[in-house]
């Protein structure tokens, strides 16, 4: 076997520019896949990450009714030991009780509806870090009385900083609510929709508007490493008990997941695109030389070398070169993609901002993920693997008599 490699790798260099070129076909190969698929796995983490964020938590626990029925009645009563008990998992980063309902909220004679969300101001901006995208005013505090708004909310009631928000709303049990809160704060948030309907209470401050002592409506928790998702969904699912149920992100958003698998089926066509096209690249110059050396190769046949031995040596020469060509991409394309990691590509215009509507950041993002690199070196090897058939085949087929006489 040795004597095969060393051979192998001799006839490499007998031709040079030959073995650069198929070498820069698998290079540009790898490259433009990682490139492709790391954009791609970049934009989707950005959406699960603005989904996760802003919208439901990696994992949310409330009642078994409230996800179909989200009323403050399907609401649950929190004691402490339930955030310590579910924060005592390794897995998980924080937990923290949000409180969720509905009211009419006022300023004067301009009146519109909006979603009120009590919070506990430190862990819930620890997570979303909400205060850096306070506007105007400040971000609240711990049993704060007042209330942060979004400023497309302000700026339908005509309201500022320090102005009284009136709000009225349905409680626990069908209570009647009502309060009057000095505005805080006025906040940008990434969605617009939500940006002009989204009120923010202090969690006591909430509990006590819609009397509803210690109850919250959902308990999010979070996750510091997305790998660790599964595992903590299987221990808290098989903890949770009745009337309260589990929900990862992909239950709560199933409209984002099928977004995700759409797209990722469509690069995938276009990566098998770029497949064939770098196949054939391979392809022809291994045609082009097996054709230049046929007569080498009748002679060495003739003169007692198994054609088993010369196909042996013809199929490590593909490998040499499609270990070259998958290392000189990984070479290449790892600095390139961290780079793009580090420096997403704005979009402007339209694209800019119709993604600024749906209430994504107008950027391309890009995915470090060691995955990125490693599922598309080993794909192109295996093309060009599979692509050395072809020349393994020849040596095992061809006719000793005419290629001697060419």
């Amino acid at each position: 076997m040795t004597s095969i490699a060393k051979i192998a790798w001799r006839n490499l260099w007998r031709n040079r520019r030959r073995t650069f070129i198929t070498v820069a076909s698998i290079l540009f190969g790898v490259l433009l896949s990682a490139y492709l698929t790391s954009m791609q796995e970049g934009s989707y983490d950005e959406i699960v990450d603005v989904v996760v964020k802003y919208y439901s938590g990696h994992i949310q626990v409330h009642d078994k009714e409230y996800w179909q029925n989200k009323s403050i009645n399907n609401s649950f009563e929190y004691p402490e030991q339930l955030i310590s008990q579910y924060s005592r998992h390794p897995e998980v980063k924080q937990a923290f009780p949000r409180l969720e309902s509905f009211a009419l909220v006022s300023s004067e004679k301009i009146t519109k509806g909006a979603i009120v969300i009590g919070i506990n101001p430190i862990k819930e901006d620890n997570w979303t870090k909400l205060s850096s995208k306070i506007k105007q005013g400040v971000y609240l505090k711990e049993s704060d009385r007042g209330a942060i708004i979004g400023e497309g909310l302000s700026k339908y009631l005509k309201i500022n900083v320090n102005d009284t928000l009136v709000m009225i709303s349905q409680g626990y049990h069908g209570v009647s609510a009502a309060g009057k809160f000095p505005v805080r704060g006025i906040f940008r948030h990434v969605s617009p929709k939500l940006d002009s309907e989204i009120v923010y209470l202090d969690i006591h401050t909430c509990q006590e508007f819609l009397s509803a002592p210690q109850m919250c409506t959902s308990m999010v928790i979070n996750v510091a490493d997305q790998n660790a998702l599964d595992p903590l969904y299987l221990k808290l699912k098989g903890e949770i008990r009745d009337p309260l149920q589990v929900m990862r992100w992909e239950e709560m958003q199933p409209e984002v997941v099928q977004q995700i698998q759409s797209d990722r089926a469509g690069g995938m066509v276009l990566k098998l695109v770029l497949y064939l096209v770098v196949g054939f690249g391979i392809l022809t110059v291994l045609m082009m030389m097996i054709s230049e050396r046929k007569k080498e190769m009748g002679i060495m046949v003739s003169i007692g070398m198994q054609r088993t031995k010369l196909a042996w040596i013809l199929l490590t020469e593909t490998f040499f070169i499609g270990l070259f060509g998958v290392v000189a991409g990984l070479i290449v394309g790892i600095p390139v993609v961290w780079f793009q990691t580090a420096h997403p590509i704005p979009l402007t215009g339209k694209t800019g901002g119709m993604l600024q509507g749906m209430g994504f950041e107008p950027f391309l993002f890009f995915s470090g993920s060691a995955n990125v690199f490693i599922y598309q070196a080993i794909t192109i090897f295996i093309i060009s693997m599979v692509v050395a058939i072809y020349p393994v085949v020849t040596a095992l087929r061809f006719n000793i008599i005419k290629s001697v006489r060419k």
